[in-house]
């Protein structure tokens, strides 16, 4: 890291801030659409009131004795046991309110509800919707077009994917962003210069989430491995259910599965993408930290080395932005390659703006943006995005 002065931890005891607005209003919301989605027990149903009851005016309590991962969460931050969870960092309440809500559905105790995804229902609905469709069915146009035209709008597709975020729209209304949608920031000459065709580059692919979003990343590792962008791609998965809709194996599955359903030049690129996973050329990691409540700042050294394994890592998505930059309330200004010093490659961060935390803008589009959108909402609304690249 360079001596960048640190900025605030980001909280949600602000009245009127984001952070708060997803403790007190996404997680009740969230916990309503789980109850809803399962024909759950009432063992279950006595455990998510219990979690919706604490997580309004309750504190922040440890796992049980029997849980598998007790002492991996007491070494992230046992100091917040105890504490409110508007007090709590943000980032640290928003990981552990997951956690704790796996644990109200049974998630990892023997039963009849281990193992199965509580978010589920919401993934595989996204994948069967009409917007998938129609992205989907473009596939077959981007064969009429030149390759830069290809590249470009793959990169977008995976960039614009984030939008479809389940997680973003529990307290949305769901509409998608307009046409006043925009990068604020695009260094994606950066990301092709740094993998030359036939140079055998590899990556690192800090997948963010399923549905749409995964589609449109898979479709973009298979055009960098048809075209020699890359000859090996690792895909950085969740061991379990994170976030609502963060992607893990199964996603990836039933993901292959619908490019295979859908016909066309979306059905080649599925069985492309089958063939490389069979052979290793697309490789799938799920390591704890994964999810885990800290800045990659801090991650372990096992997870460090398979990143140095490539050439490039990308990231996608906010939440892997605030683990890469710090989960704080930064000048917008503050420089991106400055946070992510300590990365063992060059990094590359796709992101659409649902979060506060921001860095590497110039003045002048700071500027506008503020100018353009009071109180920064442009920071959390869904409607800018960025490309941004540390070399």
């Amino acid at each position: 890291m360079t001596d960048t002065p640190p900025a605030p931890v980001i909280h949600g005891n602000e009245p009127g801030s984001f952070a708060r607005s997803v403790l007190a209003e996404r997680h009740p919301a969230l916990i309503e659409k789980v109850r809803a989605a399962f024909p759950y027990g009432p063992e279950q149903h006595r455990a998510l009131d219990a979690l919706l009851r604490n997580t309004a005016d309750g504190v922040i309590e440890p796992l049980g004795e029997g849980a598998h991962d007790r002492e991996r969460w007491e070494a992230w931050g046992s100091e917040w046991f105890g504490v409110s969870w508007f007090d709590a960092p943000f980032l640290w309440a928003e990981s552990y309110f997951y956690r704790q809500l796996l644990d109200a559905v049974g998630y990892f105790m023997p039963g009849p509800w281990q193992g199965v995804d509580p978010f589920q229902p919401f993934k595989r609905a996204e994948l069967d919707s009409p917007e998938t469709d129609a992205e989907l069915g473009a596939v077959d146009w981007l064969a009429s077009v030149s390759l830069a035209e290809q590249e470009r709008g793959l990169l977008l597709g995976s960039l614009w994917g984030n939008r479809a975020d389940l997680g973003f729209r529990v307290t949305a209304d769901g509409a998608e962003p307009g046409a006043d949608t925009q990068l604020v920031a695009d260094d994606s000459e950066a990301f092709w210069a740094a993998l030359p065709r036939g140079g055998g580059a590899s990556i690192s692919l800090v997948a963010d989430n399923a549905g749409r979003e995964l589609l449109a990343d898979l479709l973009l590792v298979d055009h960098l491995l048809a075209h020699g962008r890359v000859a090996r791609v690792a895909v950085q998965l969740k061991p379990y259910p994170y976030y609502v809709s963060d992607a893990m194996t199964a996603d990836v599955v039933d993901c292959v599965r619908r490019l295979h359903r859908a016909g066309g030049a979306a059905a080649e690129a599925g069985g492309r993408i089958w063939a490389a996973l069979g052979d290793g050329r697309i490789a799938l990691r799920a390591h704890p930290f994964s999810c885990s409540p800290l800045p990659y700042a801090d991650m372990p050294d096992d997870l460090r080395a398979e990143f140095a394994e490539t050439t490039l890592t990308v990231l996608k998505g906010d939440l892997n932005y605030r683990r890469l930059v710090g989960d704080r309330m930064w000048d917008p200004t503050t420089p991106f390659a400055g946070r992510t010093t300590y990365w063992p490659t060059p990094v590359v961060a796709l992101r659409t703006l649902k979060c506060d935390v921001i860095t590497g803008l110039e003045p002048a589009t700071r500027d506008a943006l503020d100018a353009a959108e009071p109180h920064q909402k442009w920071r959390t609304s869904g409607a800018h995005a960025l490309v941004q690249a540390r070399m």
